[in-house]
Order: structure tokens, then C-alpha cells, then sequence
């Protein structure tokens, strides 16, 4: 027995908007199962947190690059960066950024430690980034896109994979730590 007949329907134009709502409604409350449809058991989260950002800074594509992925120009970026504004203790390991697929980064006197996953000079930045205090293990991965913006170069930029729950931490700590003090050291 089909549903139109088990719920009493008839096939007339206008009783299909109520098959459509019953059925919509059995489906609604799991009396009807769909095919596909995720659940916890199929372990996939429709609930994890991403930042997207995309600042610009009149600078060149290759200046930029450069800024993020030079030891010596980045230790300035820190130094005008709001971790440093607001006293906040880093630790005192060196920075360390590697140009090569594979190399390691610290940032931030440790805070932050990764790998390097794509370098394209003057065009793209990929890494696997982490928090020196999340469970050990645990890498997020974050995106610089670097794009000409007529003179201009804007950075669209992605993060995810981070634990739950530090999304809006990291967002603030993306603009107070990275773009505004990157803004005003290429403005120097």
C-alpha cells in the first residue's frame, strides 16, 4: 500500500498539496525515513566554526608574501601586533618560519607552532596551525590567498578545523595579531 492510500488521499490537483504536507510532516517527525539523510551515527558534524576574512593592504602581492613568510619582517609584525600591545606573556621561543612544503613555523615566541603545507610565491600560503595549548595532536589549517585588487592586495583568508568554541577568540586574534599590525608595518 502506497502513502496516498494509507493516509486516505485521492490523486485530484488539489488534495496533492496535502500529500505533500503529510508527508513532509511524517518525514518531519521520523516516521518516514529518508535515504541519505545525516545522523550522529553517520559521525559527520554539520556544526563545525570557519573564519573567513578577507583584509586588503596597499602593498603589492609579493610584499605581502614576503612579510608573512620572512623571519625578520614577521618579528616586526609582532612587535606592532595587539599580543604585544596588551603585555599578553609569549614564550620565548625564536620565530621560525621555513620556505620549504613541509617545513616547520613558530610564531609568536611559541604560542603558535605548524607546518607549511603550500607555499606559491606572491600568490598562496597554506598551513597547518596550531595553539600551543590545544589537546596535542590538534592542527587546524588556515589559507592566505593573496589577489591583486588593482594596486592593492587583498588576502582572502580561511581557518578551519580549529577545536569547537574558539572561532570568535581566533577571528579577534586574526585582525588584532596579523592584519591590522601588517597594515601598519607595510605602511612604514
Amino acid at each position: 500500500m502506497n502513502l496516498q492510500n494509507r493516509l486516505g488521499l485521492t490523486t485530484d490537483a488539489s488534495t496533492r498539496r496535502q500529500l505533500v504536507a503529510a508527508a513532509v510532516a511524517l518525514v518531519g517527525f521520523g516516521v518516514v525515513p529518508i535515504r541519505g539523510r545525516a545522523s550522529a551515527e553517520d559521525g559527520i558534524s554539520h556544526a563545525a566554526e570557519s573564519i573567513h576574512q578577507e583584509p586588503v593592504f596597499q602593498a603589492s602581492r609579493k610584499r605581502v608574501y614576503e612579510a608573512l613568510t620572512d623571519v625578520k619582517q614577521f618579528d616586526k609584525i609582532v612587535q606592532l601586533s595587539g599580543a604585544m600591545q596588551s603585555g599578553t606573556a609569549l614564550g620565548k621561543k625564536p620565530t621560525e618560519i621555513s620556505r620549504q612544503v613541509g617545513g616547520a613555523l613558530t610564531l609568536f615566541g611559541g604560542h603558535i607552532t605548524g607546518r607549511q603545507i603550500e607555499l606559491v610565491p606572491d600568490q598562496r600560503i597554506v598551513q597547518a596551525w596550531r595553539v600551543v595549548d590545544w589537546i596535542p595532536g590538534v592542527y587546524s589549517i588556515v589559507k592566505f590567498e593573496l589577489t591583486e585588487q588593482g594596486s592593492d592586495t587583498k588576502i582572502i583568508f580561511d581557518h578551519t578545523g580549529f577545536p569547537a568554541g574558539k572561532g570568535q577568540h581566533l577571528a579577534e586574534g586574526w585582525k588584532a595579531s596579523y592584519w591590522e599590525p601588517l597594515q601598519k608595518y607595510l605602511a612604514s
